[in-house]
């Protein structure tokens, strides 16, 4: 009887054992799968991050490049009113001249 129970006692350790071991074995190699999946998709991630960052730098330069060249602009078309009106003050002033001209 008491070998029996021995018996019994130990095919249910060596059988727990066994079931264990194959649990450790899937939950290494899936372990070392999600690694490696995990893996890939951190460095997916961080070469979409460098992108973002490298367009975020060249929309901040553009960002910067039209600031300036709106600048520029409004002092052109200062420059060019001063022009124009002084065109026009040019031109009142010799509009008599006209009725000597032929054109």
């Amino acid at each position: 009887m008491v070998l029996s129970a021995f018996l019994a006692g130990l095919a249910l350790v060596l059988a727990s054992a066994a079931v264990v071991a194959v649990r450790g074995l899937r939950l290494w190699r899936q372990t070392k799968r999600t690694g490696r999946r995990l893996g890939s998709e951190l460095a997916a991630f961080e070469r979409r991050a460098a992108r973002t960052e490298r367009l975020l730098g060249e929309a901040d330069r553009a960002s910067r490049d039209l600031e300036a060249a709106l600048e520029r602009l409004r002092r052109s078309r200062a420059q060019l009113r001063v022009l124009r009106a002084a065109l026009e003050r040019s031109g009142r002033r010799v509009r008599w001249l006209r009725a000597f001209t032929p054109w």
